[in-house]
């Protein structure tokens, strides 16, 4: 297992640290109802995908 020679410094490990971010959800809006849904996933309110019924909601 790999371990570090040396003490990192301070500003080394929190600029290295600020990389780590939440992303946002992506979302777009469901072309039947616009609710906003999951891209290229079927919609949870009408369910709908693709301009055809594949849910029963």
């Amino acid at each position: 297992m790999a371990v570090p020679k040396r003490k990192m410094s301070r500003s080394n490990t929190r600029s290295r640290r600020a990389n780590w971010k939440a992303t946002v959800v992506a979302t777009v809006a469901c072309p039947q109802c616009k609710s906003p849904k999951l891209p290229h996933a079927a919609c949870s309110v009408c369910g709908t995908y693709n301009g055809r019924q594949v849910l029963e909601v």
